[in-house]
């Protein structure tokens, strides 16, 4: 109850503080299902992505040599790995300032930090490492099901039909789907840790970050030169739904291609 009876305390005695940081939490909270709600319409990377990884699930399934599908599933791991560790490190960072007995406030100070309350200033250390734990999270639970993805690869039998390879695809895009997302989300964690770190210097400077990391995301979502480049990649795959032949499932062609492959 300590915590939150100082920031009760801390939003009585300043009012902006307690504006700046219901602005936060609401361009923080609410701009996930923002994106999920806005993402049914094409035009945005997160519904553009969606498309690609489908498609790759679809090339995946009928891909005969499987070796590059791993390795760029293991390349996603190991930036969620490296996310992770990163987030871990400002955690620790953070939490040795915000457990310690005796806080250096006159060093903060000449950093140009407001200090005028040590309580209030301890609360937005403790808003920081919130966004950066709940970004750690997102970055565990995507390694997670990249892993699970990875498996699923493995699995997949060499020889099917469209309608076979139609249901595999189904499978493992809902397996990688939820973990880019998760992997994605983490990565949204920093903008919004930066914002949160924008209230050291003041409320004020907390709602500009705040409303300031919603028009950058905003703006790389849907304006930036990767947003038109997967739109128009999303447009392609689109016209050419399924660019590559399926294999017949242990049909007289697919043992010929054995036999070949055996001869050689």
């Amino acid at each position: 109850m300590e915590p939150l009876t100082a920031l009760i305390l801390a939003a009585k005695h300043s009012p902006i503080d307690a504006l700046a940081i219901a602005i936060f939490v609401f361009c923080w909270l609410g701009y996930e299902p923002f994106l999920q709600m806005i993402s049914k319409k094409s035009g945005l990377i997160t519904k553009d992505l969606s498309v690609v990884r489908r498609a790759w699930m679809q090339e995946m399934t009928i891909r005969e040599i499987k070796l590059y599908d791993s390795n760029l599933m293991a390349h996603a791991v190991n930036s969620a790995t490296n996310f992770s560790s990163a987030n871990l490190l400002l955690i620790a960072a953070l939490g040795g300032v915000l457990f310690s007995s005796k806080l250096p406030l006159k060093s903060i100070e000449a950093l140009g930090f407001d200090v005028s309350s040590p309580v209030l200033f301890q609360l937005k250390l403790a808003l920081i490492v919130i966004c950066l734990v709940r970004g750690l999270l997102n970055f565990i639970w995507a390694i997670r099901q990249m892993n699970y993805c990875a498996a699923a690869m493995g699995s997949i039998p060499e020889y099917m039909d469209k309608t076979v390879a139609a249901r595999f695809t189904d499978a493992m895009g809902n397996i990688i789907e939820p973990a880019m997302s998760n992997f994605s989300q983490g990565v949204r964690g920093y903008y919004f840790s930066i914002a949160a770190a924008a209230w050291l210097f003041g409320p004020g400077y907390l709602i500009v970050a705040s409303i300031g990391a919603i028009v950058l995301l905003g703006w790389r979502q849907s304006r930036s030169q990767a947003a038109r480049g997967l739109r128009q990649l999303r447009e392609l795959l689109e016209e050419h739904p399924y660019p590559t032949p399926t294999r017949p499932l242990y049909s007289a062609d697919a043992q010929k291609i054995d036999k070949n492959i055996a001869s050689q």
